[in-house]
């Protein structure tokens, strides 16, 4: 029911949204790939452009759940009142937060396969197999979804968002393998990455970019397991922080 609401209203309003999400990975793919990708060598045997666009994909759906479960989810609680009018009717908080989950996770497959068809359009995706990437771009999304509503429920206000992008997203955008292989660095950056979801997303959607999926099923598992160990934190903490 929940789900179903936010649905609705991004039927309505998915036009504004939709553009300034998708404006952003578009850019970087354009500046990094063919600005930059000009006077990078090839990696692993692939073109600058070819080598982040698997890493964009994945980039993109993990910050649309980001976007949708920290301002967006923080917004409903707070300042449009939608969560004491959702909770006024049968619906309970854990299906309240349930729903905030999946919705952050929808909107990461949504951004996902509409970022897949643009590179495919570019000639940029070397195997159908990436479609098998699809349930591990919603398990991402669902990740980064159950650490935004966490966070959320701990921020003091809207504006303590600024520490979560900055200390945290912005390190693992940089550092999860989406613009240059991570062997390159010290070993301890490459070991810090094994930890960050982004990083294990990328893997992924890059393997199966290029049609190899062997690799990275240790990948799948760890989104799989991290998923269930975050599981009860976001039901927990909202609990908190709106049952007084």
């Amino acid at each position: 029911m929940v789900w179903q609401r936010h649905w609705l209203v991004y039927t309505k309003l998915y036009k504004t949204s939709f553009a300034l999400n998708f404006i952003e990975p578009a850019l970087y793919l354009m500046a990094m790939g063919f600005g930059l990708g000009a006077f990078v060598q090839n990696i692993h045997g692939q073109s600058y452009i070819q080598f982040i666009a698997p890493g964009i994909v994945a980039s993109s759906s993990v910050f649309a759940a980001v976007y949708e479960c920290t301002y967006g989810t923080y917004i409903r609680m707070t300042f449009q009142k939608t969560f004491d009018a959702i909770l006024a009717t049968p619906v309970n908080l854990d299906d309240l937060v349930a729903g905030e989950l999946m919705w952050g996770a929808t909107k990461s497959v949504i951004f996902g396969i509409t970022i897949t068809i643009v590179i495919a359009l570019f000639g940029l995706v070397d195997s159908w197999r990436i479609v098998l990437a699809i349930p591990f771009i919603f398990l991402g999304g669902l990740i980064f979804a159950e650490l935004s509503v966490l966070f959320c429920a701990i921020v003091p206000g809207i504006d303590s968002f600024s520490y979560f992008y900055t200390l945290f997203m912005t390190p693992l955008f940089l550092f999860s393998g989406i613009f240059f292989p991570l062997d390159a660095m010290p070993r301890m950056v490459s070991n810090l990455a094994f930890f960050s979801p982004l990083y294990h997303l990328v893997s992924i959607c890059r393997s199966f970019s290029a049609g190899d999926i062997s690799t990275v099923i240790g990948s799948m598992v760890w989104l799989v397991v991290v998923v269930a160990l975050l599981a009860p934190f976001p039901f927990r903490l909202m609990k908190k922080k709106i049952v007084v």
